[in-house]
């Protein structure tokens, strides 16, 4: 009904950037909202970021202020900007949308691995 597909992980070094991207096909209504969450070796999935149709957001408070979501609604696409990366940012990043109409579902994308090392 809705497929996710994400992409723009890979390895970069300590206090580097990467832009993370999602684009979003099928059965979409609005609104909706589409977001970031990721997963460490041994962590339970975590929320990064959350946008809504309307464009307001939510961060968690560990990427304030470095992390930026945003999103354009005509591509159906979700951007998430990672700045000044750390070691424990390193995870698989998931593209997730959640239709509210006609009722609450979750969509997924397959993930892309995010790696902050030296």
């Amino acid at each position: 009904q809705v497929q996710l597909v994400d992409s723009g992980g890979g390895l970069v070094q300590p206090g580097g950037f990467l832009r993370l991207s999602c684009a979003a096909s099928g059965n979409i209504f609005s609104p909706n909202i589409m977001g970031w969450y990721r997963q460490a070796p041994g962590k339970e999935r975590e929320l990064v970021a959350t946008i809504t149709s309307g464009g307001s957001t939510n961060y968690a408070d560990s990427v304030k202020g470095r992390f930026t979501i945003s999103r354009d609604n005509a591509k159906n696409t979700v951007f998430l900007q990672m700045n000044s990366l750390k070691p424990e940012d390193t995870a698989v990043y998931y593209c997730n949308l959640k239709k509210t109409w006609p009722r609450l579902v979750d969509y997924w994308g397959q993930g892309t691995q995010v790696t902050v090392s030296s």
